[in-house]
């Protein structure tokens, strides 16, 4: 079986993988990248976060990006009915990136592994990992080939990325359930003809449809629009018919998508993912480190998916770099810790939105302005900045204003 050596093995092309492969390339070592599907593939994950932007620049992908012309966002509306809380993120209070984009994933990820192979770091799609064997940090890995042809690669670490994919969480059985509680998602993307009558297209705007259900309205440059319904899947079973009957009755529902897209055309028919919430015992190990949606994925509600993967994408091509160099490195204390540091800020988040007490909060009539700054940084994605009281004692904090809030609210 033909056999190829490189110091670093990334599986999955990604915003993770590409992300970890190019500060591994910039750090001197030899990289490859194997990723099972297609691309251009269609992924969730459309609405990006301003914290990702330094590890997009980091990485050397700003330039790329910026020339593909993806729609700029500069913030994110909550609706439920007739009320709004707008955040800006121009009026944050961590000092950091101030937009992003609103992307279609297909082409942004072919973006980012196109720019990756420019710089020098092969990538093989349509390339599937089948087996990895460990001798101490080194391994190797038995990929397969779409003609059914199989060769193995040496490394002297492996990155996995692989997204949903889970490679090695699937190989080694690191798999464990959330803490959340199973959802499902039932989406499309729309011709959005009524665009310009309704929201300025530089926002992500979440409507709160009924008590754990929310919709996602992410409006594209070309004139498309990405909507989603979540909720738990008793929800949808309400509505019957076909995918496309169930969505237009789901649109034809909320008092904030009934007129905008009442008998739009569809792009592609309405999918349905589910049960995404997951995790894994534990982000690393000898000879490799798991990033990106393989350690956690959470939710799609505050669009955390990709700001976690490429920021813990940069910070592990950083660390492997260090440690392959000679460099002894403390894995907990560096990768797992702020790691887990992140996502902990974005669950407590999630769970209050769930619960009730981030709506109660957004949609409250006295809004302490300064708060306001701060719980925007978190939905920037600026959820390891310590100086903020709402990312420090995340917890406590929004517990302890959704108190202050209904207590308010019952002396009005």
């Amino acid at each position: 079986m033909k056999r190829e050596k490189t110091d670093v093995l990334v599986i999955g092309a990604g915003p993770s993988g590409t992300v970890a492969a190019s500060m591994v390339n910039k750090g001197g070592l030899k990289v490859k990248i194997v990723e099972k599907q297609k691309f251009p593939r269609f992924v969730i994950g459309e609405s990006l976060l301003p914290r990702c932007m330094e590890a997009l620049e980091a990485a050397g992908f700003i330039d790329a990006i910026k020339s593909h012309g993806f729609q700029e966002k500069a913030g994110a509306k909550f609706k439920r009915g007739h009320e709004l809380c707008d955040f800006n993120f121009t009026d944050q209070f961590t000092k950091g990136w101030t937009w992003t984009w609103q992307v279609q994933r297909a082409e942004f990820d072919m973006v980012l592994a196109n720019e990756v192979q420019k710089m020098g770091v092969p990538v093989d799609f349509e390339t599937e990992v089948t087996a990895i064997r460990f001798h101490g940090s080194d391994s190797i890995t038995t990929v397969k080939y779409p003609d059914g042809t199989e060769s193995e690669i040496e490394a002297r670490f492996i990155i996995d990325a692989s997204g949903y994919g889970r490679v090695m969480p699937k190989l080694f059985n690191l798999d464990k359930p959330s803490s959340l509680p199973p959802r499902k998602t039932l989406f499309a993307h729309v011709k959005d003809i009524r665009r310009n009558d309704y929201d300025e297209p530089n926002r992500i705007i979440i409507i709160s449809h009924a008590p754990g259900v929310w919709v996602w309205v992410i409006p594209f440059l070309n004139g498309t629009t990405s909507v989603g319904f979540v909720g738990n899947p008793e929800f949808f079973e309400q509505f019957s018919g076909t995918p496309e009957e169930k969505f237009r009755a789901m649109l034809a529902s909320e008092v904030n998508t009934s007129v905008r897209f009442r008998d739009v055309e569809l792009v592609f028919e309405p999918r349905t993912i589910e049960g995404w919430s997951v995790t894994t015992d534990k982000f690393h190990g000898d000879g490799f480190v798991l990033t990106g949606n393989v350690t956690e994925f959470l939710d799609p509600i505050f669009s955390s998916g990709v700001t976690l993967a490429t920021v813990s994408g940069h910070r592990a091509g950083q660390l492997v770099v260090r440690q392959l160099n000679g460099e002894k490195i403390d894995w907990n204390k560096e990768f797992t810790e702020p790691t887990m540091q992140g996502v902990n800020v974005f669950r407590t988040y999630v769970m209050s939105w769930y619960d009730g007490s981030l709506p109660s909060i957004f949609y409250s009539k006295n809004q302490n302005q300064d708060i306001k700054k701060m719980i925007c940084s978190v939905l920037a994605g600026y959820v390891w900045d310590l100086e903020n009281p709402y990312v420090r004692k995340h917890d406590r904090s929004i517990k302890t204003l959704a108190e202050v809030v209904k207590l308010e609210s019952q002396t009005i």
